[in-house]
């Protein structure tokens, strides 16, 4: 299952991307906001960290205005490796490559269009361990010295 959570400034290419995911039959959580009222991104990136990171959620997007802000929020937690991707080549590879379990989206910088195939690409594409295993357990290996 899917953890999904916005700003105000991703409120709108959430809508979209929920649309989207009900359209393909992907199950989600949302985890807010649920309006373009201002809040703070922080609290969106933390959550849908906590809910990756647990192991309830498989994956999970995070959204704000460049998703920027919620990709570095969703990176202080432990466990969880956010990929900021504005084209479907990073979406790809950041699965591939990086065991990437945390989506971020620019919902003021990337349109709808682009957002679902992003979404789609991320999704569609699994770890290929091997060499990269190394890698990611160098990431892990950071998170556990700091």
């Amino acid at each position: 299952m899917l953890a999904i959570g916005s700003d105000h400034g991703g409120f709108a290419l959430k809508q979209e991307i929920m649309k989207h995911l009900d359209e393909k039959g992907v199950a989600y959580k949302d985890f807010g906001t649920y309006s373009e009222d201002s809040v703070d991104y922080p609290v969106y990136g933390e959550t849908i960290g906590k809910a990756v990171a647990s192991g309830e959620y498989e994956r999970g997007i995070v959204i704000c205005g460049t998703g920027i802000g919620i990709s570095i929020a969703a990176n202080k937690v432990k466990g969880v490796r956010a990929a900021l991707c504005g084209d479907c080549y990073s979406a790809e590879y950041t699965r591939r490559h990086n065991d990437a379990n945390v989506l971020a989206l620019g919902g003021r910088v990337t349109g709808p269009g682009l957002a679902c195939k992003i979404v789609d690409t991320f999704l569609g594409n699994e770890f290929e361990g091997g060499r990269h295993e190394r890698r990611v357990a160098e990431i892990s290996d950071i998170e556990s010295r700091n």
